[in-house]
């Protein structure tokens, strides 16, 4: 593909799949989750965590008969085996043509440095050496930045995981963490926080991070014994516990909230890989590696993760990327990865089921927020938010109901959300879902219940991560993977079809001749009245 081309796309679609952004939007935005976090760790977990190469001791291989190695749990002697080869990726783009050089960012008001490299996968320093700044150069509306994108060395060609363990979808449907994580009973169990007001355990901490990031809770187990060594090591073998990922961010301790920097990572890679053409990304030591050409998706978003953490140089992500790396360690675990593909995840000529606005006919909300991150920006930009018609701005109580916008079952109502599985089968890895974000815990419809089209789901509020208006917060995804609101099958609701505009939350939603523009505000532009 042309630099040139891969050039444009990069503008385009950087939007879809980065880092973790805060911005502080004034009516009804959805702020990155940072909710707040009670750590009540067990005593006596000392802080082994620095080393770059992994802190657990491996169990030993499966035998040849498939017995249990010690360590394993009971049943390890049905863990799948995989004898073939990965189905060779035909390659995604030349490597001579992998990506521009730089790719120009024009600064908008408001943008710091720090933001600008977390959008583009960078970093303060890389961007300041690319564009000859000190340290105390201030960027102004308008100014051009130049974005290194051409990675310095070519990364690994070896294949991790297939794009079905990356996301929360079909492979993972029998799989249940907290019993997995009882055969063992290492510090996992023991572990407590608090998030958003509720006391949770270990295994319920995996379970919510996977959920509200639809990452494969195989996979964020996997990661965290292979870093830490959390799921099968007692207390005194484990490494630290505040920062378990290695990812010593001010005020990012705590199992939630690094497993959630994890799980954001892993959605960067794999998105921005499939959708935004993103060829390369950026190890923690400074080196820009280029992702290989003939790896899938779903290796890319663990190979960003594994660059990631504050130890890692080339050489320890050369070792945790190859064959005895995590990879290793999934398999000791759970057997080979790539004897759970399922591919594809979207049949071929894949559509949108009818879908009606969120509430109810008559009434005029606002459309506040164009296509952004379905949980995290990470994620794709799945969602788009609406207000409900009110003369009060921030987190107020409202009476106005959200609706549900199609049949469907409801498996999930708690920590702000209500996801509703449109197939019915109680999963929410198979088939269409819809998820319903900051929904009031007053009057919220409990899980189990069967929803027709124009139900009452509950009331919108700023409950479930962090938000700073009171809205809904709406998005799709399909065998768990993230839909972009204005990908290939743009989200459409009630015949308003969602365009984006090239930056996170703008947008447009067009029916016919009209169109509406996201704006925090509450103005005709942006408003929409139900039918």
């Amino acid at each position: 593909m042309p630099a040139m081309k891969i050039q444009v796309l990069l503008t385009r679609n950087n939007r879809l799949a980065f880092l973790i952004v805060a911005f502080l939007f004034g009516l009804s935005s959805c702020e990155r989750p940072d909710p707040e976090v009670t750590i009540v760790a067990s005593p006596g977990a000392p802080g082994l965590l620095g080393a770059p190469t992994p802190l657990v001791t491996p169990f030993g291989s499966i035998s040849d008969d498939n017995a249990p190695a010690s360590g394993q749990p009971e049943n390890a002697a049905a863990l799948p085996q995989y004898a073939g080869t990965p189905t060779p990726d035909p390659p995604h783009y030349s490597v001579d043509d992998a990506s521009p050089s730089f790719v120009s960012h024009n600064v908008t008001a408001g943008e710091t440095l720090g933001y600008i490299a977390q959008l583009y996968g960078s970093s303060i320093e890389e961007l300041q050496t690319a564009n000859n700044l000190g340290q105390t150069d201030l960027l102004y509306a308008g100014q051009a930045l130049q974005i290194p994108q051409q990675g310095q060395m070519a990364g690994s060609s070896f294949k991790i995981i297939p794009n079905s363990e990356l996301v929360y979808g079909p492979a993972a449907k029998e799989f249940n963490a907290r019993d997995f994580v009882a055969y063992f009973n290492g510090y996992l169990t023991t572990y407590r926080e608090t998030v958003e007001g509720t006391p949770l355990d270990g295994p319920a901490l995996v379970q919510l991070v996977a959920d509200r990031h639809s990452v494969n809770p195989r996979l964020l187990l996997a990661v965290l014994e292979y870093r830490a060594g959390w799921v099968t090591q007692p207390s005194g073998n484990v490494a630290d516990d505040g920062y378990p990922m290695g990812h010593f961010a001010p005020n990012g301790d705590g199992l939630y909230k690094q497993l959630s920097w994890a799980a954001n990572l892993l959605n960067w890679g794999y998105y921005g890989r499939s959708e935004a053409n993103i060829a390369s990304f950026l190890v923690n030591d400074g080196t820009r590696l280029a992702f290989d050409p003939t790896i899938n998706d779903g290796t890319a978003g663990v190979q960003a993760l594994l660059a990631a953490h504050d130890g890692a140089t080339v050489a320890s992500w050369q070792y945790d990327a190859g064959p005895n790396g995590l990879f290793a360690t999934y398999g000791r675990l759970f057997g080979n990865p790539f004897a759970y593909t399922i591919d594809p995840l979207w049949p071929n000529g894949l559509t949108q089921p009818p879908l009606r606005l969120p509430w109810a006919a008559g009434e005029t909300w606002y459309f506040t927020s164009g296509p952004h991150g379905g949980w995290n920006s990470g994620s794709a930009w799945a969602a788009l938010d609406f207000v409900p018609n009110s003369e009060q701005l921030g987190c107020v109580q409202s009476d106005a109901w959200t609706l549900a916008m199609a049949d469907g079952l409801v498996v999930r109502s708690d920590f702000g959300a209500v996801v509703v599985d449109l197939d019915g089968d109680g999963y929410a890895g198979t088939g269409w879902v819809i998820l319903y974000m900051h929904l009031e815990t007053r009057d919220r419809v409990p899980t189990g219940t069967w929803v027709q089209t124009g139900d009452r789901l509950g009331h919108p509020s700023c409950e479930g991560g962090f938000s700073n208006g009171t809205h809904v917060h709406v998005a799709r995804l399909y065998n768990g993977r993230w839909v972009s609101a204005d990908g290939p099958i743009p989200f459409e609701m009630g015949g308003w079809v969602s365009q984006g505009l090239g930056r996170e939350y703008d947008g447009l939603l067009v029916r016919g001749g009209m169109t509406k523009e996201a704006c925090e505000c509450r103005e005709e532009l942006n408003a929409i009245t139900g039918e």
